[in-house]
């Protein structure tokens, strides 16, 4: 039997020396992205997928192998643990197969069977078996016992069937064979409960739904389990096999009766039960009708789809990390001073600007829409504070009123060019999450709930990944039925992406937040908050190294941490990169050999590529440590983020009804799912382009194409008003369909969007609110005084 590390080995396409290599770091406490980053010379250049992947395995693997053990453990204290037996669960390589083997042994509650066996039918059932020429009737006959409960033959008989069924069905062999001809044959297939057409509208495409189980989409699996939860559908798994009659509506399917009588046939044909006009016969054989119909069937499907939904999570976890790291890693504005307005109508919008590293100025709310309506008073009061605080950018969240925030914007831009301002809609997911969190609460206590939610939109334009890690990965909105899967699963997926992509930036130690040091890699929530308390009662740190004066912050943490966190203008330059400080001998030898300064061989990239990697390699450090450091000291502490871009919604397009068949348009990719792309066009409403209109060629994963954050064109197809869909192509030469009847569209599923709905009015759905703060009490406000006085 293959070992742990042979068998990830295989499934991860790496040899089981570099499987081993990383298991022995993680079980020493290193992260994967210390590992992926520092230890190639260890793992011979595992990456981060891998390595997720790996530590994915080896904690499934490692619970097999527990469970393996327990099995065994309870076999033999019950007495029952036959060589043969231990060999088969020994080479048993799922849990399936584990708990298949392990059922007929398992500790139950009284069933029916074991109720029978104390009463003594277990003769009559093993002999009716063994011995079909026997009259059931009349053997049962001397079983029949007043003391015992059995009052007479049919009692007796249907103690010895239960017996049987148990045991028939507990078959691992027979288990397994009609597992496997259950998923290549099975049929999932959907009823809408009766009564529920109404209210369940919104799955109509499923009110008769079959569909095969094993090629079924996750999303759309996904999607009938919620219908069924909900309480609208009924869905079975039906077993298929061929047949030639056709089928006549209203009646049962006879592709579906003979896989029924295939099951039947299996559960016969594995005991040899056959028909020979014996006896017994006809009373075997409906035992193993019953064997089929009501164990086998049902106990297969529960298992076909705990199998299928989990593959069904295990895709949606997916796609929810992959977009979360897409958003994570957008393009940031960078230190520029931004204004962050949250839109809202009647509780008005909430202004907040920050400076280039994030401080908050001033915060006011203004009024420009229904029921005050004070528009020009409002240009006046962001014009006042666009000049009192230097404003670069302008960044609008994309919920209610947010095209209506948006036009103001452009009039305050239009009537004041000297200020050069730019403005970009952005997301505004999990905005009213932080603004009501305890993180919030400690970093803005005297601030507004209603206002922290406009410093959040601000700062998630600057730097986006900086302020998405204050917010619950699972309230950012770029998820696929995230509610519908293993809660425990998702947030160990996302919080790993979070931790990849922050690594993968760094991060400045003399500047991060608390909940931005608690993702890197070595550093607990509590250690990352020792590191701010420390800094701010003795100043900046001037080198890595100060580091491990942190209270709690040992040489372990400081050798996972120490080259994701960058000191920048310390004394060490090499501090500002990701080169580790257990490096920096190498990166000296090599000064040594040129008789150059560290500051003038960093950007020197014709030095450093004349440079021969190979002379510098030894025992600790092979040859892609070295290439990594030449090429970090080229460009030391580069982002790998892109080039910040934004869309440009177009004018007069603010609402679903402004959207026309044929426009061309352009937006920002709000979510991506396996069946295609959201796209935000600013019409507080995504349009979805299906994935077979992504490209002119064949797409298998939308990300291929495109992913979050992306700023695309796009041609509207369709626009169904009464059900808010918005059919889009990324193919400009794409045909306009013809127009049909109202609330037909040929748009996907509702329920397969995974998009978000008709945004709200975040302000009025976040946590109970103060009064808003008084005129002068904060900067903004005496800015505006200031400027009435003048």
């Amino acid at each position: 039997m293959l070992t742990i590390e042979q068998r990830i080995a295989v499934e991860i396409a790496a040899k089981p020396h570099q499987v081993q290599a990383a298991v022995d770091l993680l079980d020493g406490g290193a992260t994967v992205p210390f590992i992926a980053r520092y230890r190639k010379e260890a793992t011979e250049g595992l990456d981060d997928t891998q390595l997720r992947l790996l530590e994915d395995r080896l904690r499934y693997l490692r619970e097999l192998e527990e469970r393996r053990a327990a099995i065994l453990e309870s076999i033999s204290e019950q007495g029952k643990l036959s060589d043969e037996l231990k060999r088969e669960i020994e080479a048993a390589d799922t849990k399936s197969r584990l708990e298949d083997l392990y059922l007929p042994y398992k500790p139950k509650r009284r069933t029916k069977a074991q109720i029978a066996r104390e009463a003594g039918l277990e003769p009559l059932a093993h002999g009716l078996r063994d011995d079909p020429t026997l009259t059931p009737e009349t053997f049962a006959q001397q079983f029949i016992s007043a003391e015992k409960n059995i009052a007479d033959s049919k009692a007796a008989l249907d103690g010895a069937r239960a017996i049987l069924l148990e045991e028939f069905s507990e078959d691992p062999a027979l288990l397994g064979e009609l597992r496997d001809w259950l998923w290549g044959n099975g049929q999932i297939r959907a009823h809408v409960v009766k009564g529920k057409e109404n209210e369940g509208a919104k799955f109509a495409d499923y009110f008769d739904h079959a569909e095969a189980i094993k090629s079924i989409p996750s999303h759309r699996l996904l999607a009938l389990f919620r219908a069924r939860n909900e309480g609208f559908l009924d869905i079975e798994l039906e077993p298929l096999a061929a047949s030639s009659v056709a089928r006549v509506e209203g009646a049962p399917d006879p592709a579906v009766l003979a896989g029924h009588a295939y099951g039947e046939g299996r559960v016969a044909t594995r005991f040899a039960i056959d028909n020979r006009q014996r006896a017994a016969d006809v009373w075997l054989l409906e035992t193993c009708r019953q064997t089929w119909r009501i164990k086998l069937h049902l106990h297969l499907t529960l298992d076909l789809f705990g199998r299928v939904r989990e593959a069904a999570e295990d895709e949606a976890i997916r796609v929810f990390g992959d977009n979360l790291k897409d958003l994570m890693l957008a393009a940031p504005a960078g230190p520029k001073v931004v204004m962050g307005l949250d839109p809202g109508i009647r509780t008005g919008v909430k202004v907040a600007v920050v400076d280039g590293t994030g401080k908050l100025l001033g915060t006011h709310t203004i009024y420009p829409h229904e029921p005050r309506k004070q528009w020009d008073e409002s240009i006046a009061q962001l014009a006042t504070a666009c000049k009192a605080f230097g404003v670069n950018l302008i960044a609008i969240g994309n919920g209610t009123a947010s095209r209506e925030t948006d036009r103001l914007a452009a009039e305050l831009m239009k009537k004041h060019p000297e200020f050069t301002l730019s403005k970009i809609v952005v997301s505004e997911a999990g905005a009213s999450v932080y603004s009501a969190s305890e993180l919030a609460a400690k970093e803005f206590p005297e601030l507004d709930v209603s206002l922290r939610g406009a410093v959040s939109i601000a700062r998630r334009l600057q730097d986006p990944l900086a302020e998405l890690v204050k917010i619950d990965p699972k309230s950012i909105g770029v998820g696929q039925y995230q509610h519908d899967v293993n809660q425990v699963k998702l947030a160990r997926a996302l919080d790993a992406r979070v931790e990849d992509c922050v690594n993968a930036v760094g991060v400045d130690a003399n500047t991060a937040s608390g909940a931005l040091l608690a993702r890197v890699a070595g550093l607990s929530p509590g250690v990352a908050e020792n590191i701010v308390k420390f800094r701010d009662e003795h100043g900046a740190f001037k080198s890595r190294k100060d580091l491990l004066k942190v209270p709690r912050l040992g040489d372990k943490a400081f050798e996972q941490c120490a080259g994701f966190l960058r000191i920048a203008d310390g004394e060490n330059p090499l501090d500002a990169s990701s080169v580790h400080p257990e490096a920096y001998p190498l990166v000296q030898r090599i000064l040594k050999n040129c008789g150059r300064e560290v500051k003038q061989v960093i950007g020197d990239s014709a030095f450093l590529k004349s440079v021969n990697a190979t002379d510098y390699t030894d025992e600790k450090f092979g040859l892609p440590t070295v290439r990594d450091i030449l090429k970090e000291l080229d460009k030391p502490g580069r982002d790998p983020r892109p080039e910040f871009k934004t869309a440009t919604f177009a004018d007069g397009v603010e609402d679903i009804r402004d959207l026309k068949p044929g426009m061309i348009l352009e937006g920002v990719v709000s979510n991506v799912a396996a069946f295609g792309a959201f796209i935000d066009l600013g019409v507080h409403q995504d349009g979805l382009v299906h994935v077979s209109a992504l490209s002119n060629k064949f797409v298998k994963d939308p990300r291929e194409v495109v992913k979050a954050g992306d700023v695309v064109k796009v041609k509207v197809l369709e626009v169904d008003l009464p059900r808010k869909r918005i059919a889009l192509s990324m193919r400009m030469d794409d045909p306009i369909p013809e127009a049909r009847a109202p609330g037909v569209t040929a748009s996907p599923r509702r329920e397969e969007r995974g998009g978000r709905s008709a945004p709200r009015d975040i302000s009025s759905s976040r946590a109970p609110q103060k009064p808003a703060a008084a005129p002068g009490s904060n900067a903004f406000a005496d800015a505006f005084a200031k400027a009435k006085r003048n």
